[in-house]
């Protein structure tokens, strides 16, 4: 699931409390949540952790977290 469908279900006010969690800007989450900016990968792992495995780390960073052929 993305970040935006992930939002999608929630109340106004989740992504600015879980960007105060994850000790980042609202903004800088926001371009993460529209997908303008890619997470660092520390960031992509915390993300999964705080949406419970619902956004995993492999859709947000594919480039570092993507199958290994």
């Amino acid at each position: 699931m993305t970040l935006e469908k992930y939002f999608s279900t929630k109340k106004r006010g989740a992504k600015i409390a879980m960007a105060r969690k994850l000790g980042i800007s609202k903004t800088w989450f926001s371009l993460v949540v529209s997908g303008r900016q890619p997470p660092s990968a520390v960031l992509a792992v915390a993300i999964e952790r705080h949406t419970n495995g619902q956004v995993r780390r492999t859709l947000l960073r594919p480039d570092l977290f993507g199958e290994i052929n």
